[in-house]
């Protein structure tokens, strides 16, 4: 019988955290051993429950806490908790690297929203413009999306020093409305009811137009991913960033 796999969760009484726990106990191979919210002894926690991995879906604030704490712990972060900086990210690999523990920190979990990310690599050399919508709940509190921004970052680097075209207005009435602008990519933040977690990828060339979309209806589309990501971590001791690299989708 294979051992299962020792996981808490920091958020788990969240939007996505509360999902990923139900999940979690209904899975053979983990074991959920419980989990973390603000203000909780977190220290004590991990070294009364000792998890392999820490899932963290909360704050940008705190998840570089808790998975240092985590890692000094022996548990492999596993965060899908997006602002993360470039230089936290940094310190996360170098934290693992010196305890020789897995990690990940991804963006996105949903497989589908990985390979739209993939797809949208593969279509930005064949085109000279391209925009982003993003579209997500009400409550979401970062704008534009890690997902949007990663994809907005990533498409850009597919150009190889051309940029895209980007073009604004001459007359902007409604300031903003052309949305941001990462890399020669126009990027717009969608916040409404009934939305949880969607994104198009708009390309244009004289003529036609190249859409990438996906959709999320549910939270249950992070729970593949996520347990995917687990269990690739916890088994080895290499730090990924992002789900893609999991995967082993490459477009070199």
């Amino acid at each position: 019988m294979t051992e299962r796999i020792k996981v808490a969760v920091a958020g788990h009484r969240g939007r996505v955290g509360s999902v990923l726990v139900a999940a979690f106990q209904s899975e053979p191979n983990i074991d959920f051993v419980g989990g973390i919210g603000r203000g909780d002894d977190l220290a004590a926690f991990l070294h009364e429950k000792r998890p392999q991995a820490l899932v963290d879906f909360t704050r940008p604030s705190e998840a570089v806490h808790n998975a240092l704490a985590g890692v000094a712990a022996g548990a492999s972060p596993v965060i899908g908790t997006t602002g993360l900086s470039a230089s936290d990210i940094d310190k996360l690999e170098t934290a693992c690297q010196a305890k020789r523990l897995g990690g990940i920190v991804a963006p996105n979990f949903a497989v589908g929203a990985v390979l739209m990310m993939h797809l949208a690599d593969i279509a930005a050399p064949h085109f000279d413009a391209v925009e982003i919508i993003e579209m997500h709940h009400a409550a979401k509190l970062d704008a534009p999306s890690g997902t949007a921004l990663s994809t907005a970052r990533r498409v850009a680097a597919r150009r190889k020093g051309k940029s895209f075209e980007y073009r604004k207005s001459e007359k902007e009435t409604l300031p903003g409305t052309r949305g941001g602008e990462e890399g020669g990519v126009a990027v717009h933040s969608v916040r409404l009811p009934g939305f949880v977690a969607d994104q198009e990828v708009i390309f244009g060339l004289p003529g036609q137009t190249l859409t990438i979309a996906h959709r999320t209806t549910s939270r249950e589309a992070y729970v593949p991913g996520v347990l995917l990501a687990i269990r690739k971590v916890t088994s080895e001791p290499r730090f990924y960033r992002g789900l893609d690299q999991l995967l082993g989708l490459s477009v070199d």
